[in-house]
């Protein structure tokens, strides 16, 4: 599956990286659809498949050179160099425009991902009854993700591993986003933006030579890793999972693919109202920035009355005219 790739390859792999990571942020959008439209979903997979038994050896042998070759280490560094400048920067656009725009976001993601299915189903051969069976079993399952009530937030340990391994499926699943699923759990805001801020205030402090933590924050950080290590744990697991069906059941794979991005339509439209979070007394809650908390959204049909409607139906248009001319580009100018 490895490619010898250009110096113009390389740097669009980073931006593709820099992609998925925005994509990844975004409640409602998955980072998988990105590598899937893009053409590099099951290099990615392949890839990932590759971090097993044999490049642990490799790893405690000192071998770096031929593990860096077994797991394909150019291709995954480069995704992971864009992802890392993505949450530094896209990412921090991104929450920016939520806030101030967040109709013509949703718009335009709604948009990207129409795109993405037409896109995606325009080349999947001749659908046969079996293809259409799991390809509404892959709507059905999207659609029922997308309107599920949000869970309470759990500290558990156990609990907050296995947030881990479901948050980074958006990565490995196109159509299913980890961060959506989040706060369907109830842990969205424990895992992405708590944790994450004691982890940032551990680091701040740390410069200054502060060692005097709270235990409020030691609690937040033991989370953290814990969440880091099923994340990485759910990296590896259904990287080889997706690596057998994509092996075996590849034409199945895709309409379940096909299906469930398309379910999950639910998710990014456009017209919604945020719920927050409201604690016994009826007061609505806050977290540890002072940001309200969402609980879910309640949807609701555009008034065509409304200038707004037309401009965000205008973002939509240029959200799918934005991936089919990506993929055009991606189909006829690069090897990706």
């Amino acid at each position: 599956m490895q490619q010898t790739r250009t110096f113009t390859d390389k740097f669009f792999l980073v931006l593709k990286g820099l992609a998925m990571g925005a994509a990844n942020k975004v409640p409602g959008v998955s980072g998988g659809v990105v590598a899937f439209v893009a053409g590099f979903y099951e290099e990615f997979i392949y890839s990932l498949q590759k971090v097993n038994l044999k490049a642990f050896k490799l790893l405690i042998g000192g071998r770096f050179r031929s593990l860096y070759q077994y797991i394909n280490g150019k291709f995954l560094g480069l995704l992971i160099l864009g992802m890392l400048i993505s949450y530094f920067s896209v990412s921090k656009l991104l929450d920016y425009l939520i806030v101030h725009f967040e109709l013509y976001v949703w718009a335009s993601f709604f948009g990207m991902i129409i795109g993405s299915i037409y896109y995606i189903s325009k080349d999947f051969e001749e659908w046969s009854k079996r293809s259409l069976v799991f390809l509404i079993i892959g709507i059905t399952l999207g659609a029922a993700i997308s309107f599920l009530e949000p869970a309470k937030e759990n500290d558990n340990l156990w609990f907050v591993f296995f947030c881990g391994i479901i948050s980074v499926s958006g990565m490995t699943l196109p159509g299913f986003s980890g961060s959506f699923i989040l706060i369907l759990m109830g842990n969205y805001v424990l895992l992405l933006v708590d944790s994450v801020n004691a982890l940032y205030d551990t680091i701040a402090d740390v410069l200054s030579l502060d060692f005097s933590f709270p235990d409020e924050r030691l609690r937040l950080l033991k989370v953290l890793v814990v969440f880091t290590l099923g994340s990485l744990a759910g990296l590896v697991s259904l990287s080889h999972l997706l690596g057998y069906v994509l092996k075996h059941y590849k034409k199945d794979t895709f309409a379940v693919i096909i299906g469930f991005i398309t379910g999950s339509l639910g998710v990014v439209w456009p017209w919604k109202e945020k719920i927050f979070k409201r604690g016994p007394l009826g007061n609505v809650l806050l977290d540890s920035r002072g940001d309200k908390i969402i609980d879910n959204y309640d949807r609701y049909f555009p008034d065509f009355g409304n200038t707004e409607t037309w401009i965000a139906i205008l973002f939509i248009l240029t959200g799918i005219a934005i991936v089919l001319a990506l993929a055009w580009y991606e189909k006829n100018n690069s090897k990706i």
